[in-house]
């Protein structure tokens, strides 16, 4: 099916692996770059991780394209100018899961430029005659530093919290 066409074949992914020798292995279950990654409902193909998992025990896999596209900086983009409209990622509860399974590695690019980008859309909203990167770009790094923790801390597995 049209599925198995785009997703990553847990078969040749091991074959794959063997051959190369390659340290990590990036697969294809339904994440895409970008902050439009599904036109329907989100779905990543968990048995398929799953057995790719089993044929890889231990090995790191990693998904890119992984991006929640969080809505409150959607929002915050839009309400300050932006266009992002229709943007939808990878809901938090399922990198969760991936990261509980074979997946140790899950690329959130387009959440730290959203975070980054809303905050300084906000700033320069509230401050139309701030022209010091100084200053604007200070409160758009504490956003996406808050981001990443969160992500660290509640999504990806990866504080020794969870």
């Amino acid at each position: 099916n049209e599925r198995d066409a785009r997703f990553t074949d847990p078969d040749q992914a091991a074959e794959f692996v063997g051959l190369t020798g390659c340290d990590s292995l990036a697969i294809a279950i339904g994440t895409s770059h970008g902050a439009y990654k599904f036109k329907g409902d989100p779905y990543l193909d968990f048995g398929r991780l799953e057995k790719v998992g089993n044929l890889l025990p231990g090995y790191p896999i990693v998904l890119h394209g992984a991006s929640t596209v969080i809505p409150e900086f959607v929002k915050k983009c839009n309400q300050y100018g932006g266009q992002v409209n229709g943007a939808q990622g990878v809901p938090e509860d399922m990198l969760r899961r991936a990261a509980s399974m074979a997946v140790c590695k899950i690329n959130i690019d387009t959440d730290i430029r959203l975070a980054m980008t809303a905050s300084i859309r906000e700033n320069l909203a509230a401050d139309p005659s701030n022209f010091d990167p100084r200053k604007y770009l200070k409160a758009a790094r504490e956003a996406v530093k808050q981001m990443v923790i969160h992500k660290i801390e509640c999504v990806l597995g990866s504080a020794n919290t969870i």
